[in-house]
């Protein structure tokens, strides 16, 4: 399931493996931003990110990894709901499986300056621990949420249709 029919756009940030992805990600309407400096990890290709969307006049973002199968469209639906009606104070939106947290999650421009404040060796983790009382956690019956597809025999579990 593509994010393109929750969001008005789509952003990809790469690091080393930029060539490899641009056509994809260009082929499928998304735009692509490089992390000038991946080897500072993870959490710097999502404050590269959440820049880029600022840039852009957005004050939202849905955030998610690579390494995530797609969520399916009712789970999308509902957090994009939740997110739309959250209560003042309530800055992030994250999907919840089994007892764990998830992705994708969403987040409001109080909580993308957040993300962009931290020192650059801080963890998404981290952020959300030190930032409970402005998160809503969404019960979603949806065990995609929390998956990493990390080798190919990960990707081999995947239904069909999660990796369509």
């Amino acid at each position: 399931m593509s994010l393109l029919p929750f969001n008005d756009l789509v952003i990809v940030v790469a690091g080393n493996n930029e060539a490899h992805l641009a056509p994809v990600t260009y082929s499928n309407g998304a735009s692509l931003i490089r992390n000038p400096a991946p080897d500072n990890g993870q959490f710097s290709s999502l404050q590269v990110g959440l820049q880029e969307v600022l840039n852009r006049g957005r004050d939202a973002a849905m955030v998610t990894l690579v390494d995530r199968p797609p969520a399916n469209a009712a789970t999308l639906q509902a957090l994009c709901a939740a997110f739309m009606s959250r209560p003042e104070g309530i800055w992030a939106v994250v999907p919840e499986f089994g007892g764990k947290h998830g992705h994708p999650f969403l987040i409001a421009r109080e909580m993308m300056e957040v993300f962009l404040r931290a020192a650059p060796t801080s963890t998404a983790r981290e952020i959300e621990h030190q930032n409970q009382q402005h998160i809503s956690y969404v019960p979603v019956d949806d065990p995609a949420v929390t998956l990493n597809v990390d080798t190919p025999q990960d990707y081999s579990a995947l239904s069909p249709t999660a990796r369509a």
